[in-house]
């Protein structure tokens, strides 16, 4: 072969090859995409909400719904069931037990409602098939064990209505757990004895355990009971930033040996010092006293709303995190537990969105990011839901021995 003919031969090598690479929208549309934590259901019961419309995070503060959902490329997600700790003993047990039974009904209701677009699933092989059928995939989790706490055979009837994750605590100290950022301080030094049996029926269930809210004694404790992987469905890591809500990196060694996942999670307030301004604070509630909750403002008192909301912000303007921000979180996650224990929640609708990243929309742009840090097609399948789907076969799997 002459000199032209191999300079020739190697050009259409190289031709070959640069047709051959994926940009990093091909690379994101190739992954299954999984949030574990979408507090979105408690959008459901506001007047005139629906997730098959578009809506606007700048408008209503929402951040998923199926048209972005589509947009992002978002194809599935763990939906949450959220109740507020308001109280404790067999009042508050029952108040929590109907809260969450009521915000169960109403998922279920969409995905029947949505069939066509959406599925309603427990395993990842229903989760594959759903996405095969052009669908978004619903998982179901219960944030709070308060709705279980008094009577914890309920955890088999949430386990019916298909429930697959369950959290024990939230924001407060319950009689399951002590919480991560309760300011009386731990209660049980851990998990309660209710706490121990939680994980243990948890386990046989085959529900993974999610201690997001956790203290660092209780998530030590449940790591060591477990008898399968948890995950942390929206964390960050302590190395980075302080905050009670991240964990330390002991604790993440000790779960990914566990083979569990920690969802990094883009929450300004567990990424960079937000403080606290009694006047915007004071300011909001009138607000909110005014117009109601953001998402339920009548539609002819919008545009008022928005310019107060918008005066206010002016007035006391707040840090947020941005996109370094959480690149730093997860590849601290990838340098000390590796590449199979890290995943992304954004912790939509629940207080999350970071700037670059406000909505389902913006997840494309974090492949971008993900991809100028070096990872390949394989770290993003398992960094956008492969390890965490791997966690929920291996909890259903632990409980079928």
């Amino acid at each position: 072969m002459n000199i032209r003919s191999i300079l020739l031969a190697g050009l259409l090598s190289t031709v070959a090859g640069a047709a051959l690479a994926q940009t990093p929208a091909q690379m994101h549309e190739a992954a299954t995409v999984l949030d574990t934590h979408f507090d979105t259901p408690a959008n459901f019961g506001a007047e005139g909400w629906s997730i098959m419309e578009r809506h606007d995070v700048a408008v209503d503060g929402t951040q998923v719904d199926y048209p972005r959902m589509v947009e992002g490329g978002v194809d599935g997600g763990v939906f949450v069931i959220f109740t507020p700790q308001r109280g404790r003993g067999p009042e508050a047990d029952a108040e929590a037990r109907d809260h969450a039974f009521v915000r169960a009904g109403e998922i279920l209701q969409m995905t029947a409602r949505e069939h066509e677009h959406f599925a309603l699933v427990t395993t990842p092989a229903e989760a594959a098939a759903a996405e095969a059928a052009g669908k978004k995939f619903v998982f179901i989790s219960i944030e709070n064990g308060a709705p279980v706490a008094g009577d914890l055979t309920l955890m088999d009837t949430f386990y019916k209505l298909g429930v697959r994750m369950m959290g024990p605590v939230h924001f407060a100290n319950n009689d399951l757990a002590d919480s991560s950022t309760d300011p009386k301080g731990p209660e049980w030094g851990g998990l309660s004895e209710k706490g121990r049996a939680f994980v243990a029926r948890a386990n046989q269930l085959g529900v993974v355990i999610d201690p997001s809210h956790a203290s660092d004694q209780t998530l030590d404790q449940i790591l060591d009971l477990s008898t399968a992987p948890v995950i942390l469905s929206h964390s960050g890591v302590k190395a980075v930033y302080d905050h009670p809500r991240n964990i330390p990196d002991d604790l993440l060694r000790k779960l990914a040996a566990k083979g569990g996942v920690i969802q990094v999670n883009a929450f300004s307030g567990y990424m960079v010092d937000v403080p606290r301004i009694p006047e915007r604070q004071a300011a909001l509630a009138a607000l909110t006293a005014k117009y109601g909750q953001r998402r339920d403002v009548a539609a002819e008192n919008r545009d008022a709303y928005l310019a107060e909301l918008a005066a206010i912000e002016a007035a006391y303007p707040l840090p947020r995190a941005n996109l370094d921000d959480l690149m730093k979180h997860i590849l601290h996650v990838v340098e000390v537990a590796g590449i199979d224990h890290v995943g992304l929640s954004g912790d939509f609708d629940g207080g999350g969105g970071i700037e670059g990243l406000e909505d389902v929309t913006t997840f494309p742009t974090l492949t971008e990011r993900l991809v100028a840090a070096g990872f390949s097609q394989e770290d993003l399948d398992k960094f956008w839901g492969g390890n965490a789907l791997r966690v929920f076969a291996e909890v259903q799997a632990a409980a079928a021995r």
